[in-house]
């Protein structure tokens, strides 16, 4: 099978390639020009240089596939640079809709998240709009909705790395936030439950929440990040109230750790049972133990 991927240069993406290689695809990945070497699979995958607002890059993109994901998600947006939620995980997918069927390409999986919802946070909003319109295009889709992800980085950024990055590295108290929980999944195990669903016609048109083995708390997630990476940390708690007044205010800088919509979503939680996961990729889900974020002890 010739599979397309739409944001295959970042941390999950790159997983996916992997993934799909593995099982005997082709792959071609769309990667903005000069962002070739970002690809893994040691020359294995095919580029298509080009922007996601370029429907001339997506018609290149999918000419001839089988398959097409879309993994495009963006923790915060850049309206100077044209980077927005809007752009990037919803007017995207239209195009890549819109592209598949002038092609004659009919599979698409598209990644979203758990908790999506129109109203929402922009974040929340654009994806289950995105969601909509996939399932109501009349291709063989799906969508894939995990909760948050970890897993090696391998030079990118996730969850975990981010979080002691932002809150365990720094000479400062960590922050704990009051009553969210999450069940975070491991990379692998997305990027297997993509690889099965691909191939199995029964997933068609389903909608899949993506959840490891656990419900953990902010407090939990924070104690197996600090154990990893081999490191005492004391922890305030911290009102979410507090947090939003600093994200009101702050969250336009990069390097502000947590945005208004993050923590919208965080109060209201990201946990989905682990059993569509397992059902897919035919294992149990990896927990997130200390041992499984080893690598940020590295």
């Amino acid at each position: 099978m010739r599979v397309a991927i739409i944001g295959g240069t970042g941390f999950v993406g790159g997983y996916l390639i992997d993934a799909l290689l593995a099982d005997g695809n082709d792959v071609v990945a769309l990667v903005r020009p000069g962002s070739e070497d970002k690809l893994r699979g040691g020359g294995k995958v095919g580029a298509v240089a080009g922007e996601l607002s370029s429907r001339e890059s997506l018609a290149e993109l999918v000419q001839g596939c089988d398959a097409v994901i879309y993994n495009v998600g963006l923790l915060r947006e850049f309206p100077r640079r044209g980077i927005t939620f809007e752009n990037a995980q919803y007017q995207g997918v239209v195009d890549t809709v819109a592209a598949m069927q002038d092609a004659g390409v009919s599979r698409l999986l598209l990644m979203s998240a758990i908790g999506v919802k129109d109203p929402g946070t922009p974040y929340q909003s654009t994806k289950f709009r995105a969601e909509q319109h996939e399932l109501a295009s009349g291709l063989d889709v799906n969508v894939v909705r995990p909760s948050v992800i970890f897993g090696d980085p391998r030079g990118t950024m996730d969850f975990a790395t981010q979080l002691y990055r932002d809150m365990v590295k720094p000479p400062l108290p960590g922050v704990e936030f009051p009553g969210d929980q999450m069940s975070p999944v491991a990379v692998e195990d997305v990027a297997d439950a993509f690889v099965s669903a691909l191939h199995d016609d029964a997933t068609v048109g389903q909608t899949y929440e993506l959840a490891g083995p656990e419900v953990l708390s902010w407090g939990d997630i924070f104690e197996r990040i600090t154990e990893a990476a081999g490191k005492s940390k004391f922890a305030l708690t911290m009102p979410l109230s507090v947090m939003r007044m600093g994200a009101t205010m702050l969250d336009w800088l990069p390097f502000y750790p947590v945005t208004r919509d993050q923590l919208t979503m965080l109060e209201e939680g990201n946990t989905a049972p682990p059993d569509a996961l397992q059902r897919l990729i035919g294992r149990d889900a990896q927990p997130m133990t200390p041992a499984a974020l080893e690598y940020l002890g590295r």
